[in-house]
Order: structure tokens, then C-alpha cells, then sequence
């Protein structure tokens, strides 16, 4: 049999400018601005309808909905929402053409430029440039779009330059700008110099002085939550990193200090501390202080200490003060003998018991009983304010917050449930809370008479007679 090659004509490949096709094409468009200035919103607006009007002119394109992203860079994909949820949708087949002004609209990055227009083509959809009439279906689309995405991020790249040199120029003058919206302490002045806001000024003397008081970051954070005092942002939790903004800025003092940070790449934008790898600069006596320098000497001294040297690091530091002298207890290693066995153990005692001609006469604690009478006075003390029972029981309950299975409501309710077991049960059995001890109490004073009296911040007392023993180890303790 005589060998035959039969020719299969290949099918007519409609062109996807084509306005006559057989199907109609789902159609989307993206838009975007890079910043969020009045002028570059009118443009947005203006794109906006454009493009809404260009797909519904053509009678075979359905239009699929418009995806935007106002005042966004598109050096890189990260924070672009609107165009991630572009791509998602893409990928999940709602259209099969997306349209967009142009090369540099669409992405700043040859990087995500070509990755993004091949993931789009395996699944089979389409993007047009406009000002570059270009497809990505078309044969030259591609070596277009390498070679177009390249001069723009190479642009984006000359602009992030200029920038830079601008920046590091006022900079070197001593000109410097702040985001006044979210600096706690100061507004913009009339010599565009920071000016203190006096309500707000309080709040960061209060942070410094609950700091020097023996408060750690993230019992001030408590703290400043508990009380309803707003964020620098304005919201209602303070994070720990922005109690050590606050404590470690030195512009709360007068000083400035420049380019403390520095971006080294353009696309990711990522921000490094800078330690030496660009000038720096320092501006003395700039303006008005809200603290001293001395007090935010101390208060840096006191961030640097390892945490077995730094009083703020223990529970009952620089809160127990000295009747007699005023001034605070601290903890002191004692050792006993019983049994012919040596223990060791720690008492809190006056730090100036023997600096005066008449030594004090405040007697020493054991950490058993500070906590024993600190559980009875919480008791007496909810008792006869309701409204801090749910406040106290959820401090003893802290510890469930980290347990993720363990949801809100589920969390009330146990809450709820304990509130009766709580005020019940004997001091010695409640489990003692540091977060309660922190944010609740004020300062606690140790009378010559054995009067333990404690002052809580919203202005109740309790005053606890110490006892001869310890209730807790049922012995004398307390000589």
C-alpha cells in the first residue's frame, strides 16, 4: 500500500482584538496610583470611568468589574490588594481579558511583571497595554513587555535615587519632618518645629514616671490599656514595642537624631537600622523638652541592664516603701537552719535600715505573705465594688488567654463561673496574678505597728495586719 501524509488544516486563530467573536470575552480592568495626592486621585477617578465606559462600548465584551489600588507604589506586589485580588479572580476564571494603561500601571518589577503575565497565560487569560498596544497572546508580547518592564523599574530606580539624595541633603541641613498624627507629645508649630501638646505630654511623663516606679514595657502597655488612654494611633491596646518607642526617643527630651534608619533596596523597601552604614546626625537642643535629659538617662540606664540586675524586672520592686524613712524595699538572700539543714530563702526589707542614726523599726516580709495579703484585700475589695470582680478574675485567669482552643465566649463564661469559687476561697489558695499586682496596685507602705497598707490606683485602700507567723508557713516569720 502506497504510504499517504494527509494535511489537517490547523483552526483560525480569532485575534483578541477582534470585535466580532463568537464568544464574548469577560472583561476587567486595573487601575492604579501611585500616590494619594488630590491630583493623582482625579486621575484615578478619571481611569476609573474610562475604563468602565471603554468595555461597555464593545458589544462582545462583558464587563467583569474594575480592580483598583490608590496611593500604592507597583515596584512590588505585597500591598497591592487590588491587584492580588485581581489575580486570584483571574485564576479562578470570573474573566478571560484584563486591560490597563500601561506597562508600568500593571508592575514597576520585571520580576512580578513576567511572572504575574505567565501565570495569567497558563490559565488562559489575556492582559492589554494600552499606550503600548500591546497583548500578551501576540508573539512579540513578551520580548515587548521585558524589555518596557525593565526601563520602568529602571525608572522607578532613578526616582528612588532622587529621593534618597533629597532626604539625606535636608537631613545634613538639620531638616527633618514628623508624623505628627501618630507621635505622641508634640504637633507641627508655627516654625514647623515640634510643639508640645500638653494633654498628650502628660501621658508620655506618666509612661516615664511608671517606668522609673519599677513598671516593665509591657506593664505599662497594661496599664495604659486598663486606663483607656489611646495609642499614638489612636487605638485602644498599646503594644510593648511602642511603650519602648516612647521610652527610648530622644526627641521627648529636645534632641533630634537623623537617619536612624536608612532602605537599602527599592523593590522590597525594606527598612535596616542604621549602625554606621550612613551618616547620622544629631541636633541638640531643637525644642521644647517633655522630660529631662537626666530622667531619660536613667531611664536608657535602666533599658540596658541585664534583666537580673534591673529592679523593674522583679514583681515587688520599688513598690514597697518604708514607713518610717520613705524609701523602698528590697530583696535581700537570708539563710536558716532547721534540722541541721542550712535553707535559703528571701525576705524584703528596708534598703536604708541601717543608713540613719536610728535605725528603722518596719518589719521585714517574706514574698509568701506580700502575696497572701495582696489575694485578701483583692477580695475585700471586689467584693464591694461588682464591678471589678470580671476585671480581677480575668487577671487570675490570664494564663487561659494563651490557650488558642479556648474561645472569648468559652473564656467569659469560665470567667463567670469561677467568680463565686474566687471570693470564697482562702487567700493562700488563689493563684497570685503579677499582672494584677502591676497594673491594679499603686505602692504598698509598711508601718513600725505591723500595718501592711495598700493603695490601689483607682483610689481604694486595704490595710492588712501582719501577723507575728506567716500564715503560710505557720510559723513565726515576721520578727
Amino acid at each position: 500500500m502506497e504510504r499517504k501524509v494527509i494535511k489537517i488544516a490547523a483552526r483560525p486563530i480569532i485575534a483578541p482584538d477582534t470585535v466580532g467573536q463568537i464568544k464574548k470575552r469577560r472583561v476587567a480592568a486595573y487601575a492604579r496610583v501611585s500616590t494619594s495626592s488630590e491630583e493623582q486621585l482625579v486621575s484615578f477617578q478619571a481611569q476609573r470611568d474610562y475604563y468602565t465606559n471603554y468595555i461597555l462600548a464593545y458589544p462582545n465584551w462583558e464587563f467583569a468589574g474594575i480592580y483598583v489600588d490608590e496611593g500604592i507604589s507597583g515596584v512590588s506586589r505585597k500591598k497591592r490588594e487590588g491587584f492580588n485580588r485581581m489575580v486570584e479572580d483571574a485564576l479562578d476564571g470570573c474573566f478571560d481579558l484584563i486591560i490597563t494603561k500601561s506597562i508600568s500601571r500593571f508592575a514597576r518589577n520585571t520580576v512580578d511583571s513576567l511572572s504575574t503575565i505567565r501565570l495569567l497565560k497558563d490559565k488562559g487569560v489575556e492582559v492589554y497595554f494600552e499606550k503600548e498596544q500591546i497583548f500578551t497572546f501576540d508573539s512579540k508580547g513578551e520580548f515587548m513587555i521585558t524589555l518596557l518592564s525593565s526601563m520602568a523599574q529602571e525608572e522607578s530606580r532613578s526616582i528612588s535615587e532622587n529621593v534618597k539624595w533629597g532626604c539625606r541633603k535636608r537631613m545634613a541641613d538639620g531638616k527633618y519632618s514628623l508624623p505628627y498624627k501618630q507621635f505622641l507629645g508634640y504637633q507641627k508649630g508655627a516654625d514647623n518645629k515640634p510643639e508640645i501638646v500638653a494633654e498628650e505630654a502628660r501621658i508620655i511623663r506618666y509612661i516615664y514616671r511608671l517606668f522609673l516606679e519599677g513598671r516593665t514595657p509591657s506593664n505599662i502597655a497594661a496599664i495604659l490599656k486598663a486606663e483607656g488612654v489611646p495609642s499614638p494611633a489612636g487605638k485602644r491596646t498599646w503594644q510593648v514595642n511602642t511603650v519602648i518607642s516612647v521610652l527610648t526617643n530622644e526627641k521627648y527630651y529636645g534632641a533630634a537624631l537623623l537617619q536612624k534608619t536608612y532602605t537599602e533596596d527599592f523593590i522590597s523597601k525594606k527598612s535596616h537600622k542604621n549602625k554606621g552604614e550612613l551618616p547620622q546626625y544629631y541636633i541638640e537642643s531643637d525644642h521644647e523638652p517633655i522630660v529631662s535629659k537626666e530622667v531619660f538617662d536613667e531611664v536608657q540606664s535602666r533599658l540596658n541592664l541585664p534583666e537580673k540586675d534591673n529592679p523593674s524586672h522583679n514583681t515587688f520592686a520599688n513598690r514597697i516603701i518604708c514607713g518610717d524613712c520613705g524609701g523602698k524595699y528590697g530583696r535581700k538572700p537570708v539563710s536558716s537552719y532547721r534540722d541541721n539543714k542550712k535553707y535559703h530563702h528571701f525576705v524584703w526589707k528596708c534598703n536604708h535600715r541601717y543608713d540613719r542614726a536610728e535605725n528603722c523599726k518596719t518589719p521585714h516580709l517574706y514574698e509568701e505573705v506580700i502575696i497572701y495579703a495582696f489575694n485578701e484585700a483583692v477580695q475585700s475589695i471586689i467584693k464591694n465594688n461588682p464591678e471589678l470582680v470580671e476585671v480581677c478574675c480575668r487577671m487570675v485567669f490570664s494564663s487561659i488567654r494563651a490557650d488558642k482552643s479556648v474561645s472569648k465566649a468559652e473564656r467569659k463564661q469560665m470567667i463567670t463561673d469561677y467568680i463565686p469559687e474566687f471570693l470564697e476561697a482562702s487567700p493562700k489558695e488563689i493563684p497570685f496574678s503579677e499582672a494584677a499586682w502591676r497594673i491594679m496596685l499603686e505602692q504598698v507602705v509598711i508601718m513600725r505597728d505591723r500595718r501592711m497598707i495598700m493603695y490601689f490606683i483607682n483610689g481604694n485602700e486595704y490595710t492588712y495586719i501582719l501577723p507575728y507567723y506567716s500564715p503560710i508557713r505557720g510559723k513565726h516569720a515576721l520578727e
